[in-house]
């Protein structure tokens, strides 16, 4: 596969992702109903709550809920705390450092699949200084078996090209309103044509997906390195109300990956049409309150760039 985002440097960013994909064959289950429907001009906030122990908080009515945007309290449209159907992007690092780490990374990627809702559309993306898609989406265990077995890792790691590359597919082609990727990676990226500022630009967008990441850093990399690879991965997470993971062994990412999935099953979920004029970045803040559960805290993205109403 040529390398897309080099062919087509000079094009938006938009527009670069989109060209890059060829709409793919879906296999897909019928999705159930559920409690809300993301509309055009409508913001989706996603949260996980937790207590001051850190174990999740899954009973709460809406009436425990306050949005705020740029300080200003928001009407919300819609609340759910359904098991609803994701549509899921995961990304594995295909560079060479990860030969030896594929084996079980891939099991790990399988199990978060096998632990999250079976009506999820999942896609797995390979990749080091190239993108490939390995696995459409489907919702078929052994379709996406297929695709993580089909590539060797090799050279470097391009994973800002990747990350924009696999937003476009997922915001394209994702057909349920809640989205979200999970990184798998043990690099810093090097061969990418784009930066992280640029990447960080697109993950604030107001239909970016939540973004769970898990670095496999490598004790051969200088601490520097490390701290930096780290750095990115935790922007990632926190900008769009993910989390992100540093295993000290590989024993320790299947574990993280079912966490990941469970977690996700957990969320609230709250919609709302913003009451904020103006293009820019707007801040959202999520407040969590019950008479009867003290000290709660909500995992949620912090803002998004909206074009301006």
């Amino acid at each position: 596969m040529r390398r897309l985002f080099r062919l087509f440097g000079c094009l938006g960013l938009a527009a670069l992702a989109a060209a890059a994909q060829q709409k793919p064959a879906r296999q897909t289950t019928p999705a159930p109903d559920f409690t809300f429907r993301a509309n055009v001009g409508e913001v989706l906030v996603q949260a996980n709550v937790t207590d001051k122990k850190g174990r999740s908080v899954d009973t709460l009515p809406a009436t425990d809920f306050t949005v705020y945007e740029n300080g200003v309290r928001q009407k919300v449209d819609s609340f759910s705390h359904d098991d609803a159907p994701v549509s899921v992007g995961i990304l594995v690092d295909n560079s060479g450092s990860m030969r030896p780490k594929r084996i079980q990374v891939d099991q790990a990627a399988l199990n978060f699949v096998r632990a999250s809702n079976p009506q999820d559309d999942v896609f797995i993306v390979k990749f080091n200084d190239e993108y490939h898609l390995a696995s459409p989406f489907t919702s078929s265990i052994p379709a996406l078996e297929k695709g993580l077995g089909e590539i060797d890792p090799q050279a470097g790691t391009a994973l800002y090209d990747a990350v924009i590359n696999a937003v476009a597919y997922l915001n394209k082609y994702g057909t349920h309103p809640k989205k979200v990727l999970l990184l798998i990676t043990d690099g810093q990226d090097d061969a990418s044509s784009h930066d992280l500022q640029q990447t960080m630009h697109l993950l604030q967008s107001q239909n970016a997906p939540l973004i769970y990441c898990i670095g496999l850093v490598d004790k051969e990399d200088g601490k520097s390195t490390q701290r930096e690879s780290q750095r990115v991965l935790l922007q990632f997470a926190d900008s769009t109300g993910g989390l992100a993971y540093f295993p000290k062994s590989l024993e320790q990412v299947d574990g993280i990956t079912r966490k990941v999935a469970r977690d996700i099953r957990l969320q609230y979920s709250l919609l709302y049409h913003s009451n904020q004029t103006g293009a820019g970045y707007r801040d959202i803040k999520l407040e969590v309150n019950d008479p009867h559960v003290k000290h709660l805290s909500a995992q949620t993205r912090k803002g998004y760039f909206a074009s301006g109403n």
